[in-house]
């Protein structure tokens, strides 16, 4: 089995990035908005500031209490809006319950919208037509064109349907001209449609769900999940916890073609993902494929 090793797509494609930020004339800029003290959202921001730094970019993290107001926040969006230094805005989610999360995310200008989560940018991608494209989705394919696995006339199913993941990739995989069938709880013949597909992209958020069942011999299969679950390798006093996917790797790997495993699959593509479309959007191309 072939594994598809994120690792190796991330620092193929950031020597490309470093090439491109150094032709630039400006460096390139993100405003990171966060809201309150998510642990989980604070490690997630470190990775993209550190990931930034390595490529020449830059963040600037703007950091809200998480009491802040719904005014307040969307007033600082809007003064980057407008800010020509600042090429692209994102909030960093899960927000404070008391906002609301898609009319924040709409006073991003589209323009500078690279999480690809505004209605319009939503809408364009729909349209077959992206401008910026949510960065999982963008890293799921960066692998498949890293490993020159072909999308195109391929039978695709994608499971789950979020905003941020499994509809974005699922329109991604269309335009590359594959034939795709989003499932989700609600599918009753999940099995069925994975079974007779050659490619099979993961995201539904429950560790280890999907099993051989799911699969025929020969699958090529992209787990999105990283779920964080007890029992880690060293027995201890304190549970020790480990990631794993959303697929039962162990009971797959003998009949699938090629995997991405986890960790070190989707995850480290996903930030350079973000980044790429950054860059993007300081050349003014909006959405690219270094």
């Amino acid at each position: 089995m072939l594994i598809l090793d994120g690792k190796k797509v991330r620092d193929f494609h950031t020597g490309r990035l470093v090439e491109r930020v150094r032709a630039l004339s400006s460096q390139p800029t993100l405003a990171l908005f966060q809201i309150g003290d998510n642990r989980e959202s604070s490690i997630y921001i470190s990775q993209k500031k550190k990931f930034a730094e390595s490529i020449g970019a830059r963040v600037i993290h703007r950091h809200f209490v998480a009491d802040a107001s719904l005014d307040e926040v969307s007033r600082a969006i809007e003064a980057d809006n407008v800010d020509p230094g600042i090429h692209g805005i994102i909030i960093q989610l899960p927000l404070p319950r008391h906002f609301d999360k898609d009319a924040l995310i709409d006073v991003i200008d589209p323009l500078k919208d690279v999480d690809g989560l505004t209605t319009e940018s939503q809408r364009l991608l729909a349209e077959g037509n992206p401008r910026f494209v949510p960065a999982t989705a963008k890293a799921v394919m960066f692998i498949l064109d890293f490993y020159q696995i072909p999308v195109a006339g391929r039978r695709v199913a994608v499971l789950g349907r979020s905003k941020l993941v499994g509809l974005p990739t699922s329109r991604m995989l269309a335009i590359a001209g594959g034939e795709v069938t989003v499932c989700h709880s609600q599918t009753p013949n999940t099995r069925e449609v994975t079974r007779a597909c050659d490619i099979v992209v993961v995201a539904i958020g429950r560790p280890e769900l999907i099993g051989a069942d799911y699969f025929k011999e020969g699958v090529i299969i992209v787990d999105v999940g990283i779920n964080s679950v007890e029992g880690g390798k060293f027995e201890t006093d304190l549970p020790k916890r480990r990631l794993v996917g959303d697929v039962d790797h162990a009971a797959v790997a003998p009949m699938a073609l090629a995997m991405t495993p986890v960790p070190g699959g989707v995850g480290p593509v996903t930030v350079l993902s973000l980044f790429d479309t950054l860059v993007g959007s300081a050349e003014g191309l909006g959405h690219h494929f270094s």
